[in-house]
C-alpha cells in the first residue's frame, strides 16, 4: 500500500526513531489509571494497541475507553483478568462487542449527533487523556494517513493530551482532510495486522424487495447516502441502470466500486465536491480498502463536515437511506433501542435524514423489514401502533418523509396523523393490518368506518404492484398508471369534485353535488382478485394528482364485469381512457373475465367513440330512453 519503498520507510524510522516504543511502552507511558482514552473505531480499530491495553488492564483500572463504533472480536470484558468493572467503556454507536455489557450495564452509551460529537472534545466539555489510532506509513514529508476511518478520530486525536499511533502499512493512504504529521504522534508502534474487514451479509428476498422499492426512487444524477445495514447497501444492487450518481455518505460499502467501475457513479453532477466521492469512513473487504488508496476519486473527511446537514443540504437531489428497527403509525423512527434495550446508536442518521429534506429535490428514506422474528420464533410487527416503552425517537414525525417495508412505500412528510396511518398501514404486513387499523380506530386517528381491501376469501387484498405501468401523453408529460390504494381516497375526491356538471351527469346519470368518505371509500378498497381500478397519476411541481381512472367491476354474472372511465378536463383527448381500456381488458383477462359491459349516455359521444373504435366485436348495442347498453368480448 502507499506505494513506499523499502529506502523510504528505512528514512522515517530514522527520522523519528525516538518515537517508536514497544507495545507495552505504549501503553503503559502514555495511559495511567483513571484516565479517559479514545480508541479508533470501525474497521481501523488498532488490534495490536488494543490486545495489549487488555493485556495489561489489571495495572490500569478504571480507565474509560470511549469508542464511536467498535467491530472486532476483541472481549475487553473475558480478557481482562475477569476483572468486570476493570475498564468502564463509553460508546457514542454500540457495536456488537459491547452490545451485550451495555444491557448488562457493564458499559455506557451516548447519545449523540454524530455530527456532533467532535465539538463535545472541541469545546472541552470532555477531556481526553490519550488517542490511540491506526494510521497508514507516513509519506516523504512525514504526514500520516488516517485510512479507511476519519470519522471523529481525527478532530479527537487533535485535542488529546497524547497520540499513539499503530502505523501500519496494510492500511490504505486516503485523500482529503485525512492527514496526521509524524509530529503530532507522541509515540508510535510497527504492525503489519490485516485490516478488519466487515461483511453486510447477503440480501435475501425481503431486504431486496426493499432495495427495489428504494431504487425505483432514485433519479438518475442523485447524490447517494446509505447508512450501516444489510438494506441500504443493498440498494446498491438495484441501481446499475442509473446514470451519474454521486456519492455523499458519512459511510460507504464495496457496493459503490461496483457501481464506479460500472459507470454508474461518476460524481460529475454533483453540486459540490463535484467528481468526488465524499465519505467519513468505509467499511467492507479489502477490494474496498484498495480501492480507496490513493484515489483522487475518494474524498475522506471528518464527520463534523460530512454530517453537516447545511453542507449535504447542498446536494441536489441528495438521497439518504437509512435503517429503523420500528416506526410507529404516526411516523416516529425508532432506530437504537428495542424498548429499553439500547441496541446501536444515533449515529449520523439525523444528520442526513434533516440534510437531505433540506436539499433541492432531496429524499430522505428509511428502510425497514414489516416483521421481526423473535428468539422463540413468534414473528412480530416492526410497524407498531405505538412504540414500545423506552424506545427512542430517532426520527421525528416533523422529520420524516419516506418509509419504505417490502410491502410499498409510504410518504408521510405534510400528510395528516389519519392520513399517515393509512400509508403505515398499506406497507405492513398484511397479518398485521386489522390490528393496527383498530388501534387506530380506538385513537380516533381515523374515520370509524375506516375499512381495509378484503379479498372474497376474507383475507387482507394484496396490491397488486406487477400492474403498475406508465404512459407518454402526447402533450410530453407521462402518467403513472396503478392500481388504486386504499391511501388514494382524498386525491379521488378531488378528481371527482374537478367535473363540472355535465361531467357527472354524463358519470353517475344523476346529479352528484357531494364525494363523501362513505361515497370513495368503496372505491379505494377493492379485492383485486374480482375488480379493479387503475389510476394516472401525474406530478404537479412536486405534488401527486391522481387525473384520471378506469375501472371494471365484478357483476352477477361471473364472465362480465362493468367499466368505468373518469378523466380530468384538462388530460381528455390525450389517449388516457384508450390506453386505460386496453389495460384494463389484459387484467379482466387474467381473472377470466370474457366480457366488458356497461352504460352510456346517448349525449356522451366522446365515450361512445371509445367504445365504437375500441377494436373489439361488440355484442350488444342498445339504444332505449337516451341510454346505450353496450357489451363485447374481450377474449379476442
Amino acid at each position: 500500500m502507499s506505494n513506499i519503498n523499502d529506502e523510504d520507510i528505512k528514512f522515517f524510522l530514522n527520522k523519528y526513531n525516538k518515537k517508536k516504543v514497544s507495545v507495552n511502552q505504549a501503553i503503559m507511558k502514555y495511559i495511567k489509571p483513571g484516565d479517559r482514552i479514545f480508541i479508533d473505531s470501525g474497521c481501523a480499530e488498532p488490534i495490536d494497541l488494543t490486545k495489549k491495553l487488555i493485556e495489561l488492564g489489571p495495572e490500569l483500572p478504571d480507565v474509560e475507553i470511549m469508542h464511536f463504533l467498535s467491530l472486532s472480536d476483541l472481549d475487553y470484558y473475558k480478557t481482562a483478568s475477569g476483572i468486570e468493572d476493570l475498564f468502564r467503556h463509553n460508546a457514542f454507536f454500540i457495536g456488537k462487542s459491547l452490545r451485550k455489557y451495555i444491557k448488562e450495564g457493564q458499559a455506557d452509551y451516548t447519545p449523540m449527533l454524530l455530527s456532533e460529537i467532535p465539538w463535545l472534545f472541541k469545546l472541552g466539555k470532555m477531556h481526553l487523556d490519550t488517542a490511540l489510532i491506526q494510521v497508514s506509513l507516513p509519506d516523504r514529508y512525514g504526514f500520516c494517513s488516517y485510512g479507511i476511518n476519519v470519522d471523529i478520530v481525527k478532530p479527537i486525536a487533535e485535542v488529546a493530551d497524547f497520540v499513539v499511533a499503530e502505523i501500519n502499512p496494510k492500511m490504505p493512504r486516503t485523500l482529503g482532510d485525512s492527514f496526521i504529521h509524524m509530529d503530532d504522534i507522541d509515540a508510535f508502534i510497527l504492525s503489519d495486522h490485516d485490516i478488519i474487514e466487515f461483511d453486510y451479509g447477503t440480501p435475501g428476498e425481503t431486504e431486496t424487495k426493499i432495495a427495489e422499492f428504494v431504487a425505483s426512487l432514485i433519479e438518475d444524477e442523485s447524490t447517494i447516502q446509505m447508512g450501516i445495514g444489510t438494506i441500504p447497501n443493498a440498494v446498491t444492487m438495484e441501481l446499475e441502470r442509473k446514470k451519474d450518481l454521486g456519492v455523499h455518505s458519512e459511510v460507504f460499502s464495496d457496493g459503490i466500486v461496483d457501481l464506479v467501475e460500472k459507470g454508474v457513479v461518476t460524481c460529475k453532477k454533483k453540486t459540490i465536491h463535484k467528481d468526488k466521492i465524499l465519505c467519513s469512513f468505509v467499511m467492507g473487504t479489502r477490494r474496498l480498502y484498495d480501492f480507496c488508496d490513493d484515489n483522487p476519486m475518494v474524498e475522506f473527511h471528518p464527520c463534523e463536515y460530512t454530517n453537516d446537514p447545511f453542507i449535504i443540504s447542498q446536494n441536489k437531489k441528495q438521497v439518504a437511506i437509512n435503517a429503523a428497527l420500528t416506526v410507529d403509525l404516526t411516523g416516529q423512527v425508532n432506530a437504537d433501542s428495542l424498548g429499553h434495550q439500547f441496541y446501536s446508536g444515533i449515529g449520523g442518521q439525523v444528520d442526513f435524514v434533516r440534510g437531505a429534506g433540506r436539499a433541492k429535490d432531496g429524499k430522505p428514506i428509511t428502510v425497514i423489514p414489516s416483521t421481526a422474528t423473535l428468539p422463540d420464533g413468534k414473528i412480530i410487527s416492526r410497524i407498531v401502533p405505538h412504540l414500545q416503552p423506552g424506545s427512542g425517537v430517532v426520527i421525528t414525525r416533523g422529520d420524516v418523509h419516506y418509509i419504505v417495508s417490502e410491502w410499498g412505500i409510504a410518504y408521510l412528510y405534510g400528510k395528516s396523523v389519519r392520513e399517515r396511518v393509512l400509508e403505515m398501514i398499506n406497507i405492513a404486513h398484511p397479518d398485521f393490518r386489522e390490528e393496527l387499523l383498530e388501534h387506530a380506530k380506538k385513537w380516533k386517528y381515523v374515520y370509524s368506518d375506516q375499512k381495509l381491501p378484503i379479498s372474497i376469501d376474507g383475507r387482507i387484498a394484496i396490491y397488486p404492484e406487477k400492474y403498475e405501468t406508465s404512459l407518454a401523453l402526447k402533450n410530453g408529460k407521462r402518467v403513472k398508471i396503478r392500481p388504486v390504494k386504499p391511501t388514494d381516497e382524498r386525491e379521488i375526491q378531488e378528481l371527482h369534485y374537478s367535473l363540472d356538471e355535465k361531467d357527472r351527469y354524463y358519470r353517475f346519470f344523476i346529479p352528484v353535488h357531494d364525494f363523501r368518505h362513505k361515497k370513495i371509500q368503496p372505491m379505494v378498497n377493492i379485492d383485486y382478485t374480482t375488480d379493479m381500478i387503475l389510476v394516472g397519476e401525474i406530478k404537479e411541481e412536486e405534488e401527486s394528482k391522481i387525473i384520471a381512472l378506469g375501472a371494471f367491476f365484478k357483476t352477477n354474472k361471473p364472465t362480465l364485469a362493468e367499466l368505468a372511465f373518469v378523466t380530468h378536463k384538462d388530460y381528455r383527448g390525450l389517449g388516457i381512457t384508450r390506453f386505460l381500456l386496453n389495460y384494463l381488458v389484459k387484467i379482466a383477462r387474467e381473472l377470466n373475465y370474457k366480457t366488458f359491459g356497461g352504460t352510456i349516455l346517448f349525449e356522451n359521444k366522446a365515450m361512445l367513440h371509445i367504445i365504437d373504435t375500441s377494436g373489439f366485436n361488440l355484442t350488444l348495442k342498445k339504444i332505449e330512453g337516451g341510454v346505450t347498453e353496450f357489451a363485447f368480448n374481450i377474449t379476442k
